[in-house]
């Protein structure tokens, strides 16, 4: 079948819906079908006054006073609605906008609705297909549930009943694609807080710069939270109802990185069994996380360039323009400018990613978060793994301040969860960390640490290695009356 038109015979225009209610029952497994008895205008699962979700709608009809009363009905509801007269605008559409319900005419002029079901499928993925038809026939039901409607209405119906269909449709959307996000999440983030003046800066100027639809490039080495932040930008702006994407640039080829940003049509490359719709129309109205951008193929780099200054882009093995509306937040623990200096990294695409940027600092750096975020990592896999309250003791911690974190927060977190999983009392001591002491930090002068964290450290040993806090304040300069002030501001 071409993607324009397929062959069927006219049949006579449908009589103009809105008028009596229709009749629409329900089959195991999701999809509705047309039943013989009447059924009440609502199913049980929707109340009458829940509030119908906003979301875009295709709408397909050779008879236009139909397409308008469609427009009429979903338009009180928020939804946007396009419409097209014929098969081929319909189909030409559905490949080129995100639509979450396409409300499908069994017979289209000399078209057949159903038998253009699997191009849609091909076209567009995601979108949920209700057919509606004047045709009650349950054998032309089941044969357009199983080419992929989901629902299936019969004219004349009220507008009540439109509105249900689609709502139920938008819904069951939403859930898939909040189960697909849900799969690639591979664990729950930690809380942004910090008591890091440097840290706190940078968690301000992002809730700032969240309320805009600006670029955001996230710097600072691996495991510092970028992700996290993210994600919480995401959640502080206008888009927190949509979806948040990552993308993570370093795991994939060129080619699998257009078809997972993009989406590819079904038999573009060998393996492409079916059509996919990308990671970019997936998070349509939301924001797409590029995850470290510097090892982002240099070959796409111009695609992704187009997109983010035009919002258009075409799927791989199809020429269809496309257009989608997202927000770009990329993190990287590179040199972005020494990668343009060595032709690694397009300068233009630089500057469309860096409208704003960020630098979170590394842990080592955060000396006053440590206690807080180990303690909430150990609560956290306490109670995920259905354990006893863990703590860590003195002597652990004191382990921890004095490691230099190459892995920063990522490395605490794996490093408390092991320790918890581990631990058979209360009590974490330092037999249960997994440091390599050969990473230990460095007290002295020029070390890449505030001067707060150096002399806190330097304070922390003197006291390990001293018989008496006298002795301590002896070799430390200071009467013992302020060391003891020091060891209470430093929870020692």
């Amino acid at each position: 079948m071409s993607t324009d038109t397929v062959a069927r015979t006219p049949r006579p225009r449908p009589v103009s819906p809105m008028a009596i209610l229709g009749t629409i029952g329900h089959v195991p497994g999701g999809a509705d079908i047309v039943g013989s008895a009447p059924q009440p205008t609502e199913p049980p699962h929707v109340p009458k006054t829940a509030a119908k979700p906003a979301g875009r709608i295709l709408a397909i009809d050779d008879d236009t006073r139909l397409l308008e009363n469609f427009s009429l009905a979903l338009a009180r509801d928020g939804y946007s609605v396009e419409t097209a007269d014929n098969l081929a605008d319909g189909l030409r559409l559905a490949a080129t906008r995100p639509f979450q319900v396409c409300l499908l005419d069994h017979n289209i002029g000399y078209d057949s609705g159903i038998e253009a079901l699997p191009r849609f499928a091909e076209l567009a993925p995601q979108m949920r297909v209700v057919m509606v038809t004047a045709n009650s026939g349950v054998e032309d039901a089941v044969k357009a549930i199983g080419l992929g409607a989901a629902d299936y209405l019969v004219k004349p119906c009220s507008p009540e009943q439109l509105r249900i269909a689609v709502a139920r449709q938008i819904e069951t959307r939403r859930m898939l694609d909040r189960l697909d996000t849900l799969e690639r999440e591979v664990g729950a983030a930690p809380e942004l807080a910090s008591r890091n003046p440097a840290m706190q800066a940078a968690i301000d100027m992002a809730l700032q710069v969240a309320r805009t639809d600006a670029n955001l490039l996230v710097l600072g080495e691996s495991g510092t939270g970028k992700g996290v932040l993210a994600r919480a930008v995401h959640r502080a702006s206008a888009r927190a109802a949509a979806e948040f994407v990552t993308v993570n640039c370093p795991s994939l080829s060129a080619e699998l990185m257009e078809s997972e940003l993009f989406g590819h049509s079904k038999g573009s490359f060998t393996g492409a069994v079916q059509s996919t719709v990308g990671r970019i129309s997936h998070a349509d109205g939301g924001t797409v996380f590029l995850d470290e951008i510097g090892d982002f193929p240099l070959s796409l780099q111009p695609k992704l360039l187009r997109f983010i200054q035009d919002k258009e882009y075409e799927r791989v093995g199809d020429p269809a323009t496309r257009k989608a509306d997202v927000r770009i937040v990329a993190a990287t623990n590179r040199d972005l400018e020494a990668m343009v200096r060595e032709n690694q990294f397009r300068l233009d695409l630089l500057y469309r990613l860096n409208v704003i940027s960020i630098t979170l600092p590394p842990l080592r750096e955060r000396q006053e978060d440590l206690e807080d975020l180990a303690n909430g990592f150990i609560r956290r896999y306490a109670a995920d793994y259905g354990l006893p309250p863990r703590r860590l003791s003195a002597s652990a911690l004191s382990k921890l301040r004095t490691y230099a974190w190459p892995g920063n927060v990522r490395e605490l977190q794996n490093m408390m969860e092991r320790a918890v999983i581990l631990g058979r009392g209360e009590e974490i001591g330092p037999d249960l960390l997994a440091l390599n002491t050969a990473l230990r930090a460095e007290a002295q002068p020029g070390a890449l640490m505030s001067l707060e964290a150096l002399e806190k450290l330097h304070i922390e040993r003197i006291l390990a290695a001293s018989d008496s806090l006298d002795a301590a304040a002896r070799t430390l300069g200071i009467d013992a009356s302020t060391l003891y002030r020091k060891r209470k501001l430093y929870g020692f």
